[in-house]
């Protein structure tokens, strides 16, 4: 019955990506699913951790993510391509997800900005590890309400390879604890399509409660292989700060570093 289900989502996925421009409903997705629009909901909720709307939404960010570095399209004619009417709408809710404005993002590769995270509020600490099918490269590991990366980690961590890692200053709530890495030379693997195979490879665990006072668990983080089903990585903060750093694999920052430790300028949206 799973396989069922999963072969079922995963059209409505393939769908989404074929039609990028065109104003999907749920009905719409529902009928390619073949599957009533309530049970259809409730599946793909279960399947890939995000309503269908809301992935939809992250699958035409990232297919504009891909525009803005790849192509001299405008915003405007962006925004339309990916099922936006309204510019304004669509540089909302790309920066919102993103982490900087459309136009920013297209400069990253261009320039280096400077960088500024949102100072960690927490008091807590959590410590876990991370396996990879990708030995010896750097990964991500940050902490977001939602199981997307998206918008910006409450408390985040880079690695030099795959191992054990410390969340620092984590704050009280429930949080889901997201990691991924790229081959190296596959950096494009972000904003594509997965297929499957090692180029990204994404872990999840949670949620994760944290209150004050308790100690969190010991979380161990296997990460695989990103498929179709997984909901497309948003956040530019792998590509900011390899901006800032000069390049994906330069080394990573130590914990002490002011980037990793407090915001010092605003980000320009």
């Amino acid at each position: 019955m799973d396989d069922v289900i999963n072969a079922a989502v995963l059209r409505a996925v393939q769908s989404m990506q074929k039609n990028l421009g065109e104003q999907l409903t749920i009905d719409d997705m529902a009928r390619t699913a073949m599957f009533s629009k309530f049970h259809f909901s409730r599946v793909f909720q279960r399947v890939t951790g995000l309503s269908p709307g809301r992935f939809l939404s992250a699958v035409r960010l990232r297919e504009a993510k891909r525009l803005l570095s790849s192509t001299s399209l405008t915003v405007t004619a962006i925004s339309h391509r990916v099922g936006y009417s309204s510019v304004g709408t669509f540089s909302s809710r790309f920066t919102g997800s993103i982490g900087v404005s459309p136009a920013r993002y297209r400069r990253l590769r261009s320039v280096r900005p400077k960088v500024s995270i949102p100072a960690p509020t927490g008091t807590a600490t959590i410590r876990g590890r991370i396996s990879s099918p990708l030995r010896g490269t750097p990964v991500f590991a940050g902490l977001f309400p939602d199981r997307i990366l998206e918008g910006w980690p409450v408390s985040y961590t880079f690695i030099r390879e795959p191992g054990p890692f410390v969340l620092k200053n984590v704050p009280e709530g429930r949080w889901h604890l997201l990691a991924h890495a790229v081959a190296e030379g596959r950096e494009e693997a972000l904003n594509l399509p997965a297929t499957g195979d090692e180029a990204l490879c994404v872990g999840r665990i949670g949620p994760i409660t944290v209150r004050p006072g308790t100690e969190t668990p010991h979380a161990e983080v296997p990460l695989r292989p990103m498929t179709p089903l997984d909901p497309p990585v948003l956040l530019a903060l792998r590509e900011l700060l390899a901006a800032e750093h000069g390049g994906y694999h330069s080394p990573t920052p130590r914990p002490t570093d002011p980037i990793r430790r407090r915001a010092a300028l605003a980000v320009i949206r």
